[in-house]
């Protein structure tokens, strides 16, 4: 894979250069922030359908008799519990519970597993899987420069991949995928009902030759939907708004998964120990916790990253993770990580934006549940 002026290309790369895309740095990847306007984007998602290119994210592949026990050693959530053709979500901690990475495990057959660490990280969690396979019986193969990805979300995305495939998407449920299917021309791929915008939707792996045929034809499909191409910016928005957690923002290795809202995603009584299993539980009993929570500031305002969080008291108390203008509820929504003590929901909290300390609610991150 080549360089671009320093950046690497994904397999859209051409096409953004033709079409006249402006091209981003993210974590080292030329990808687009937006085609059009972020809250053209952004609405097409929530109201119809938009499709993403994603190939920046990794793709381990864990295989071997001892995969499954292997991966069950190195993960907080425990893959024992889906089947061959489900997706789980789960986090990878260091020794002291920090959050290595958070990802999406396929299992593709019983000794078989695809992981997809995000972008900034695949480097890590690769070095981490092979510095930690001590005699289990597996091969850790990172396929991330063989496979392209491409999102497409919305309440209209089914309707647009029904008119290219004979995969009855029907029979897909959430977190479910199905491998080797053909859309329009293009075969080999796993087509998964996941998403990182809060709508319904699929994520396409494919050969990462066939890329930008699967993009244009995906794009042909959609004509009579109107459907729209969508960056990074406009993902940004809608995870926001799902109360979806972005690593390097959220999550990084000074912050664990309970404290994080990701307990759902913890098995501390796996009986199989895996790292970090020991120091989670201590935390989990802890007194001196934090908690992620949302919020709304209830004055004209945008919170960002890292702005600091106040009691009524004047006291610091925490600090802005992620903080937007939403497009949908036309309001000033985020997440905080903040003491525990004082996350009371519709509790009212102060945040640091430039000068001065506007007033929040603290509210759970159910934004869409409540639209």
């Amino acid at each position: 894979m080549s360089q671009v002026d320093g950046l690497k290309p994904t397999p859209l790369f051409d096409y953004y250069q033709e079409q006249g895309v402006i091209i981003n740095d993210f974590h080292g990847w030329a990808l687009p922030i937006q085609f059009t306007k972020i809250q053209e984007e952004h609405e097409a998602v929530r109201e119809n359908v938009g499709v993403f290119e994603t190939s920046h994210m990794g793709e381990i592949l864990v295989t071997g008799s001892d995969a499954e026990s292997f991966i069950n050693s190195v993960i907080t959530n425990d893959i024992r519990l889906i089947e061959i053709g489900q997706a789980q979500y789960t986090t990878i901690v260091n020794e002291d519970g920090g959050i290595l990475d958070d990802l999406i495990i396929y299992k593709l057959s019983s000794d078989r597993f695809m992981f997809t660490p995000n972008a900034s990280n695949s480097d890590k969690i690769n070095s981490w899987l092979n510095n930690h396979k001590k005699d289990y019986q597996v091969e850790i193969q990172d396929i991330s420069n063989k496979v392209g990805l491409i999102a497409i979300q919305g309440p209209n995305s089914a309707a647009v991949l029904e008119k290219i495939t004979n995969v009855p998407l029907q029979d897909i449920k959430g977190y479910h995928f199905v491998d080797n299917v053909q859309v329009g021309t293009v075969g080999n791929i796993l087509l998964s009902r996941t998403g990182y915008t809060g709508e319904d939707g699929f994520e396409l792996y494919c050969d990462w030759a066939d890329t930008t045929t699967l993009w244009l034809e995906l794009l042909a499909a959609g004509t009579s939907f109107k459907i729209q191409q969508c960056g990074l910016g406009a993902r940004d928005t809608l995870r926001l708004e799902a109360g979806m957690s972005l690593y390097g923002q959220e999550l990084n290795e000074e912050i664990n998964p309970i404290e994080a809202g990701l307990s759902f995603a913890v098995k501390l009584n796996k009986d199989v120990p895996f790292i970090g299993q020991k120091a989670l539980q201590v935390i989990k009993t802890s007194d001196n916790q934090r908690i992620s929570r949302g919020f709304e500031l209830l004055e004209r305002g945008i919170a960002r990253q890292d702005y600091l969080v106040f009691n009524q008291e004047g006291d610091e108390i925490g600090f802005v993770t992620s903080g937007t203008q939403s497009p949908t509820f036309k309001k000033s929504i985020g997440l905080m990580l903040i003491d525990k003590k004082y996350a009371a929901f519709d509790a009212e909290v102060f945040v640091q934006v430039r000068k001065k300390k506007i007033p929040a609610l603290i509210t759970k991150k159910d934004w869409l549940k409540r639209k």
